[in-house]
C-alpha cells in the first residue's frame, strides 16, 4: 500500500468516506523562531462528507521506536481553510493533550 493509499485508508476509517488525492503542499510551521513542524501535507477531496469538502493528512513522527509514526487527518471545516491551518490546529491539539496528560 502506498503512502497516499495509507492516508486514504485512514480517512476512510476515521471519517467514513472515500477520498481523492488532489495535491501535496510543503508546510513549515515556525513559532518564535523555532521550527515546530516541517513536512508535506497531502490534500484530499472528500466524497460525500456531510460537512467537509476536503481533508488534510500527513504522517507525524512520534519519536517512540515501538510506534514511530501516526497518521494525522484534519477536516477542511471552519476555521480550518488551508494545509497550514490544519498543521497549526493539529499542533495545538497535541500540545493541549500533552498538557492535560501532565496535569492528570
Amino acid at each position: 500500500m502506498s503512502y497516499i493509499e495509507t492516508l486514504q485508508s485512514t480517512i476512510r476509517g476515521l471519517h467514513g468516506v472515500e477520498s481523492k488525492h488532489i495535491g501535496s503542499v510543503p508546510v513549515k510551521e515556525v513559532y518564535e523562531g523555532k521550527t515546530m513542524w516541517e513536512g508535506v501535507v497531502e490534500v484530499f477531496e472528500l466524497e460525500g462528507h456531510p460537512s467537509a469538502p476536503k481533508a488534510y493528512a500527513w504522517m507525524h513522527n512520534t519519536g517512540d521506536p515501538r510506534s514511530p509514526g501516526r497518521h494525522v487527518t484534519v477536516l477542511h471545516t471552519p476555521p480550518i481553510a488551508s494545509p497550514e491551518m490544519a498543521v497549526r490546529a493539529a499542533l495545538l491539539q497535541e500540545y493541549e493533550n500533552r498538557d492535560t496528560a501532565e496535569k492528570g
